[in-house]
């Protein structure tokens, strides 16, 4: 099966289609050989088919770990052969190449092959990646190594690299390029052919649309013929031949899918019709004959296949083209009818149907494979005249691809000729939008209405694409038909599929391939788009283009944020195609609400427990902009990320999950696991649900049930609570604080159960480094802030215990730090009586029976802070060097007393004191 991938061709500032002027481009490389690479090359090809000078082009080969030059070839004195073709390559190749290189020079990718036209100095081996004076560039990779992202991003901005497939072929294989379309190339495998024309052949129609091969367009004088392949999958099919004046039936014809020879049928259409001269079209549809009778209008259904032509100073009307080949250009036929008419030949080896550029003039072959010539046009050339060394500056998020910026589906007036559709790019540089295709869902029967390609067409200079009504100003790229963009409740998807459009390929919705969608809807109406929400847009709401916010009109403008399919970053706003979005002030958060209690029902065998978190805030308080997300240890990423609605209710709750009640459902499917987390978010739906970049200011509350240490890490916290059977807040007033919580039985929309001081007993304890379960906690109570201190004291009587105990329980206790040793005194509190007994029962295990003198006094404080203890020691310190320095002194003192007087020395002293005087 041939394999094709859109042109990887560098696109990055766009000096005008190359048409008749010939050039050179990269047209075929072959990095890796069967067993020993000793038949490697890469192939130049000059377009005009002659012998070319060389002069000035320099060929760089670029390795992808590190993006830097391991070869430089200076063309200089070369020339291409007399038919255009010019090789390097391997001393054991044949034919013989013009340069010859060593075994195993070109790497089998991540890497690139760039052609440069301008001074030569400028390249060297070791360099970074540049594209100064760039022709052509061709980024490769196979399906093991991967990695070509940047050289992709910097050498064919918009175009990803392409991947080798090791396995298409038996034996071995090359890289080639071919026409796609009109003057776009393409790469596809193929076996190699150095120094020849490239394999290509246009790929095996697949048997589930039908597609046209051949078309013969007369004068008037002989009839018209239309060849097409065999897809007896695809049903009934009628070929139908549209006027290009009246945009009417002028003649139907029922598809006999018995006459099939070789795979291909041929239909002859009276020589009254598809004369070449004239403008007109050529479509085929799923029906019969009837269903498209002569002089109706023109039919809204899409085809499967269709080409539009236009004669000599005779173009078909907009509605015509837009309807059936949506996005491409018509087939414009030459000047001079030959006698016979005009013979065309489907030759571009692209996949995907409803495209006259495919099309080429050659010899007519019915029921036999066509007969292309080699093209003599050009891809698009991208020298840059005064550019720069480095690379365009690419922005953080790096590998993004194209988005949906914004969004007008309905306009004010009956007429609705200002709807557009607005991408951006986030280079925010000219882009190729080749592969590109946006398929416009309708909410009715979750099936596309329109599939629209892209392909051929680029972005502004600054990374914007304008779809939309042909009136609309600024004007489109690609104009669509009034009313063509529907009101909603649909969906507009945008998908990146080399091979065709993505519902040629995927049942259902496609989901393959999706880059980014938008789901909206009209007032009342967001349960009929539930189906679309789920697959592009899962966990969240359609959007609602309320034309009661601004005066005039309005569009949904991309505002907060850069992820695809989340729709929390968009905004209703005033429309700004071809500009900067003007967006609204965000709202402010919602202040004093918090996540009250947690149940799961993986935590009790009690079959009536449902999962459900708990909200608590000021009643009546809109809960818009917070996310509720819940993490599984188990698993990676986001169980479930759901958007609130609605407001707090007026007993100060808000319920969420699957019991009576709720406020808010868990999505199917979705619950509370064993070990994970749940938070809740004021940021984007896409960075709530990663949860991998919040901040402070977007993580609002969190209640981890979880010791790993990476999802502890990424929500901000430092320790986990045990989860038996449910999780209750009972401190009001500390977010964020795992000693704000305890485990206690489950009361939705009810006050928590927390420790009371009804059921309170005195506690008396003294941990220090003999106890060896709380040396296993913290070793030493010295330096250690309270809070801290009163959860690991809470965790060693939970670890004896097993009775539910956390650090609210010690709200009335006493704590004191000397010289290690914790004293913990006074009131604990409890549930229930049954519960105290058990803490009055642990208490009296205390196992320190080394206290001492340290825990026989305690303080009458609260809480004895560490300055204590600390002051005490840097005294002690203070005094034993006092001690050891009036030690010395004694000592000094003694000894001098006690030594005779060196009577000698002190004459010498006497002699040398006197030699200045001299």
């Amino acid at each position: 099966m041939v394999v094709v991938v859109a042109c990887v061709i560098a696109y990055l500032f766009l000096l005008g289609v190359v048409g008749s002027d010939p050039c050179l481009i990269i047209s075929e490389i072959n990095a890796d050989n069967p067993k020993l690479d000793t038949t490697e090359f890469v192939e130049l090809y000059h377009t005009s088919g002659q012998r070319a000078s060389l002069d000035g082009y320099t060929l760089v080969f670029y390795n992808g770990n590190g993006n830097i030059a391991y070869k430089v070839l200076d063309l200089k004195g070369h020339s291409t052969d007399d038919r255009g073709f010019f090789l390097v390559g391997s001393v054991d190749m044949l034919p013989k190449p013009a340069i010859l290189l060593p075994p195993n020079t070109v790497q089998n990718g991540p890497d690139a092959i760039v052609l440069y036209h301008t001074s030569a100095a400028r390249y060297s081996e070791k360099m970074n990646v540049t594209t100064v004076g760039l022709v052509d560039a061709a980024v490769y990779m196979t399906r093991r190594t991967g990695g070509a992202e940047f050289l992709a991003e910097t050498l064919t901005p918009g175009e990803p690299a392409f991947v080798e497939d090791e396995t298409t072929l038996e034996g071995d294989e090359s890289i080639e390029r071919c026409l796609l379309s009109e003057d776009r190339w393409g790469f596809q495998v193929s076996s190699p052919s150095p120094g020849q024309r490239n394999n290509c052949t246009p790929p095996a129609a697949p048997l589930t649309i039908p597609l046209i091969t051949e078309l013969k367009l007369g004068g008037g004088q002989v009839d018209g013929l239309v060849e097409l392949t065999e897809a007896p999958a695809a049903g009934p099919q009628v070929l139908v031949v549209w006027d290009g004046k009246m945009d009417k039936v002028s003649v139907s014809v029922d598809v006999d899918l018995t006459s099939a020879r070789n795979g291909l049928i041929s239909v002859t259409i009276e020589k009254n019709y598809m004369k070449g001269d004239e403008s007109g079209a050529v479509a085929i549809y799923n029906g019969r004959a009837t269903d498209f009778p002569v002089g109706s209008p023109l039919s809204q259904i899409q085809p499967l296949d269709a080409f539009v032509f236009a004669g000599p100073g005779n173009k078909p009307s907009a509605s015509l083209t837009e309807t059936l080949i949506p996005g491409r250009q018509l087939y414009q036929l030459s000047n001079s009818l030959r006698e016979g008419g005009f013979y065309l030949s489907r030759c571009g080896v692209a996949t995907w149907p409803r495209d006259p550029g495919i099309f080429w003039e050659a010899p007519q072959t019915p029921g036999l494979p066509n007969q292309c010539p080699w093209p003599k046009i050009c891809p698009h050339s991208i020298m840059i005249p005064g550019g720069t060394d480095s690379p365009p500056h690419l922005p953080p998020w790096g590998n993004s691809d194209f988005l949906i910026n914004e969004l007008n589906t309905n306009t004010p007036g009956e007429a609705e000729d200002g709807e557009y559709i607005e991408l951006w790019h986030p280079s925010g540089r000219r882009v190729s939008l080749q592969g590109i295709w946006i398929l416009l869902f309708s909410a009715h029967n979750n099936k596309p209405y329109r599939e629209i390609s892209l392909s051929g067409h680029f972005t502004t200079a600054r990374g914007y694409f304008l779809l939309g009504s042909d009136r609309l100003v600024p004007a489109p790229s690609l104009r669509l038909p009034p009313k063509t963009i529907r009101n909603g409740p649909d969906a507009v998807a945008l998908y990146r599929s080399p091979f065709g459009p993505p519902s040629a390929t995927q049942r259902g919705i496609p989901s393959k391939g999706l880059l980014d969608a938008v789901v909206y809807r009209q007032r009342g109406s967001d349960r009929e788009a539930l189906e679309l929400s789920k697959t592009l847009t899962p966990g969240q709401l359609p959007l609602l283009e309320d034309p009661d916010v601004l005066d005039g009109d309005e569009a949904l403008s991309r505002c907060r944020g850069l992820y695809p399919h989340d729709l929390s970053a968009f905004s209703v706003a005033p429309p700004t195609p071809l500009r900067e979005n003007i967006c609204p002030r965000p709202p402010p958060a919602p202040e004093g609400v918090v996540i009250s209690e947690v149940a799961s029902g993986h935590w009790t065998n009690h079959s009536q427990q449902w999962a459900f978190v708990e909200l608590h805030g000021p009643p009546m308080t809109d809960l818009h902009g917070l996310v509720l997300s819940v993490f599984d240890q188990e698993r990676r990423g986001t169980v479930t990320a759901l958007p609130l609605i609605g407001l707090i209710k007026n007993n100060g709750f808000y319920i969420i999950g699957n019991v009576s009640g709720a406020d808010q459902t868990f999505p199917e499917g979705s619950t509370i696991p064993v070990r994970g987390a749940v938070v809740l978010c004021y940021d984007l739906f896409s960075v709530c649900r990663a949860g991998t970049a919040l901040t402070n200011s977007s993580l609002r509350d969190v209640l981890v049930f979880s010791e790993n240490q990476q999802l502890l890490s990424s929500l901000s916290t430092t320790r986990g609570r045990q989860v038996i059977p449910a999780l209750s807040r009972c401190s009001c007033c500390e977010v964020r604080s795992p000693s704000s919580w305890t485990s206690s039985s489950p009361t939705p929309h009810s006050k928590n159960l927390c420790p009371s001081s009804a059921f309170s007993s005195q506690l008396d304890l003294c941990l220090g480094p003999s106890s060896s379960d709380w040396q296993e906690q913290s070793r030493d109570c010295s330096g250690q802030i309270h809070s801290k201190m009163v959860a690991e004291v809470a965790d060693y009587l939970e670890h004896r215990c097993h009775c539910g105990i956390s650090a609210v329980y010690l709200q009335g206790a006493n704590f004191s730090c000397m010289s290690g040793w914790l004293r913990v005194w006074g009131n604990i509190q409890a549930l229930s009586d049954h519960q105290r007994a058990l803490i009055i029962q642990t208490s009296h295990m205390n196992p320190s029976s080394a206290q001492g003198e340290f825990c026989s006094s305690p303080s009458t404080g609260r809480y004895t802070s560490t300055a204590s203890a600390l002051g005490l020691q840097i005294g002690l310190i203070v005094a034993v060097f006092l001690l050891l320095a009036l030690g010395a002194a004694l000592f000094t003192y003694f000894y001098r007393r006690r030594r005779p007087l060196d009577y000698y020395t002190m004459e010498l002293s006497e002699h040398a004191e006197g030699l200045p005087d001299l």
